[in-house]
């Protein structure tokens, strides 16, 4: 039996005050050529919480947060089947503009990939091209209020003209999630952020999460079951391209009701 109960329009986590649906995903199938990587993914991602994406390699996970965004788009051999909404808007359907997709949901990937330009541009790039500074003034206001919000500002104030290559790796993830959040998304999907980080850089990306969720909705994916444990709210564990179980956090870890999950989260597999 595959469990993939999807919480309704007002779940609730522990004794937190009920949560609603931002995006939700049903009968989610994909397709690289021939070969099926998605089979029947059903979830919802509730506003302002961080869900976790956990399970073995090669599983799905990553595939499925491409679908959240339409990157799977920029592979030609790829088909999706289904029906994933933003505040009930289908984003597969022809009408809708996927540059303004990206823009409301938005990603930060697996190593930080800073563009080859300053700090300041680095930032300013995406509210420029999308037209959101109506002067170098607002601009400035951005740059300054997303990289506070990245936890960056005061590290990089004094030099923002400096490259955004010059920077640490913890530093430089940061400056990504700085640039992501600059053209004001509603979501923000996370393909295993930490992966490429000391523990001291993830620590901080983890408190930052915890902080962005407060304004964004996360979608993270991990391979860390202690960073998802630690950072989420819900998770999804998927194996061989199936949602096996989805849930509140606290549940998927201490009571799952798969079998498979426990056996994942206890390490007999993975």
């Amino acid at each position: 039996m595959v469990t993939t109960t999807v919480p309704t329009a007002t779940a609730t986590v522990s004794s937190s005050a009920p949560v609603s649906v931002k995006m939700s995903a049903r009968n989610v199938n994909l397709w690289y050529g021939t070969k099926q990587a998605l089979f029947d993914v059903n979830m919802d991602v509730m506003k302002h919480r961080v869900t976790a994406l956990i399970g073995p390699s090669g599983c799905g996970k990553t595939t499925f947060l491409r679908c959240l965004n339409r990157m799977n788009d920029t592979i030609g051999s790829c088909r999706v089947e289904g029906d994933i909404r933003l505040d009930g808007l289908n984003i597969y359907d022809p009408s809708i503009d996927v540059v303004q997709v990206r823009a409301r949901v938005g990603m930060v990937f697996q190593k930080p990939n800073p563009f080859p330009k300053s700090i300041y541009e680095n930032v300013a790039y995406g509210p420029r091209i999308h037209g959101l500074a109506r002067s170098k003034a607002d601009l400035d206001d951005i740059v300054e209020a997303s990289l506070r919000g990245a936890g960056l500002w005061e590290e990089v104030a004094d030099r923002l003209d400096q490259p955004g290559t010059s920077l640490s790796g913890g530093q430089q993830q940061r400056l990504c999630i700085a640039r992501a959040i600059a053209v004001s998304p509603e979501v923000i999907l996370m393909d295993e952020p930490c992966s490429a980080l000391d523990p001291i850089a993830t620590a901080h990306i983890e408190e930052l999460i915890d902080e962005l969720r407060k304004t964004f909705t996360i979608v993270i994916v991990t391979h860390n079951m202690q960073q998802a444990a630690r950072v989420s709210q819900y998770t999804a564990f998927f194996h061989l391209g199936k949602l096996i179980e989805f849930g509140p956090t606290e549940e998927i870890f201490t009571r799952p009701l798969e079998q498979m999950t426990q056996d994942y989260i206890t390490g007999r597999f993975g």
